[in-house]
């Protein structure tokens, strides 16, 4: 745990009490806070009395008289599309907002540090796409070269929960635009900028504004290094903003697709192949083509932005090859988790919307598609491109029938059901063939999320025979 500092003796309140809300909660408290919490719903508030955590109805008038600051979990809108009563009658009473990860930024220094040879050093990685993967790619590398990591944010363990960092120690965070918009402290050593595609506009009022809660954990306290994906208009406009001339080495540009072979730092893959340029000339490369763990030009990209993070903090390229060949991917993301008979069957649960399903099916060529649940906005229209990878595809959930009509020529079968689909899909599959389950679209028709929908795949392939 890292306690938080600067509340010593005064009330904080906590609004939100899942992992990330308990976490400040209890880090709060070892702080010296007093800590009051709320929750609007009845278990999780039963869950955090039994811990001993103090709750207090912060809805109700006068609840947040002589109330330091107010610390909101991350799925609680504070703006957009409206704020949470809480957050409302904080801000009319002038009571500040912050969250976990302002408070894990603002407490993680510690004195000691100055005596140390190579003090502590923290990585964020946000964008739309790959940040789940690039975060554990990183700490992958730093774990396999030896060097003390820890992971967590939005991924693994929340950030006020890790064990503060002793000497060469790094911090991996995955950081989403929900903890990066209201966090009052963000001074991370090194920036991670993946790209960015339509997401949760209701939350931030716009592209513009999604685009704006990523830009603040470069903008807010200014890394030591960024590393930017510039594949996208927003990357390359992000990229601009931050160097202060072509040659700056403090911006490290990626890409998957496009060769960066200009005056400063750059790491980039084209056709499999990856190369990492400094000053005009070439310094590295690693062949990704046989990386079972990192299929497609997505995870490619990918590749590109945890080496660039790994040189940055001083590893050597084949101690980073050799970690990326040891990768087995991440869990519901093109993760494969089987091959029978020749058939391969790869789990992109995560794949929940159109844009992560465009990246999963450019990565192979004859693909049996398992797609369905909750449609989003336009559903599987614009994957019309990539249909020519689909030998068929087996339609599950609500979005069957909707998915069917988009599918065009495309064959198709109704499958309704996930164990229906895995069972069609490796029946009529041939040597070579790749069963994916890439939905474009939610999984709360069936299942409570992502994840349970691709447990559910697993178990279905674990019982088809061999």
């Amino acid at each position: 745990m890292i306690p938080v500092r600067g509340f010593a003796g005064r009330c904080v309140a906590v609004l939100g009490l899942a992992r990330s809300g308990l976490a400040a909660a209890r880090a709060l408290s070892a702080g010296g806070a007093e800590v009051v919490c709320w929750d609007d719903g009845a278990s999780a508030r039963a869950a955090a009395e039994a811990e001993g955590v103090g709750l207090r109805d912060l809805g109700r008038p006068g609840a947040l008289d002589g109330v330091a600051a107010l610390i909101v979990s991350p799925g609680i809108p504070h703006l957009y599309p409206a704020p949470h009563p809480v957050v409302a009658a904080a801000l009319a009473a002038g009571v500040p907002l912050d969250n976990d990860v302002g408070l894990f930024f603002s407490s993680l220094g510690d004195p000691q540090w100055a005596a140390m040879d190579s003090p502590p050093r923290v990585v964020a990685i946000t964008g739309s796409n790959g940040k789940s993967t690039t975060t554990a790619l990183v700490h992958h590398i730093l774990t396999t070269a030896g060097r003390p990591t820890q992971m967590g944010g939005n991924i693994g363990r929340g950030v006020l929960d890790l064990d503060p960092p002793g000497e060469g120690a790094v911090i991996v965070l995955e950081l989403s635009s929900y903890q990066l918009e209201l966090a009052r402290a963000l001074t991370p050593d090194v920036a991670v900028f993946t790209n960015l595609s339509p997401d949760h506009l209701d939350r931030h009022g716009g592209m513009g504004g999604y685009f704006a809660a990523k830009r603040r954990l470069f903008a807010e306290g200014g890394p030591d290094r960024a590393v930017i994906g510039v594949d996208q208009p927003e990357g390359r406009f992000l990229a601009g903003q931050l160097a202060e001339a072509a040659e700056d080495m403090r911006v490290i540009r990626v890409s998957s697709g496009q060769r960066l072979e200009g005056a400063g730092w750059s790491v980039f893959a084209r056709k499999g192949f990856l190369a990492e340029w400094r000053k005009g000339r070439q310094v590295a490369a690693c062949d990704l083509r046989a990386l079972a763990g990192l299929p497609g030009a997505h995870n490619h990209q990918n590749a590109c932005a945890a080496w660039a993070v790994a040189r940055a903090l001083g590893v050597a390229p084949r101690d980073i090859a050799d970690a990326l060949a040891g990768f087995a991917g991440l869990a519901h993301r093109g993760q494969t988790i089987a091959e029978k008979r020749g058939v391969r069957f790869v789990d992109d649960s995560k794949a929940t919307n159109a844009d992560s399903a465009w990246h999963a099916l450019g990565a192979f060529a004859r693909i049996r598609w398992i797609a369905g649940g909750r449609a989003k906005a336009g559903g599987i229209a614009a994957l019309a491109p990539q249909f020519g990878h689909v030998v068929k595809a087996y339609l599950i959930g609500e979005s069957a029938d909707a998915f069917a009509a988009q599918l065009g020529e495309t064959p198709h079968a109704l499958c309704g059901t996930m164990a229906a689909a895995v069972a069609r899909a490796a029946a009529e599959a041939e040597p070579g063939d790749v069963v994916l389950l890439a939905p474009a679209a939610a999984s709360f028709d069936q299942y409570p999320d992502f994840e349970a929908r691709g447990r559910d795949f697993a178990a279905c392939v674990a019982a088809l025979a061999d």
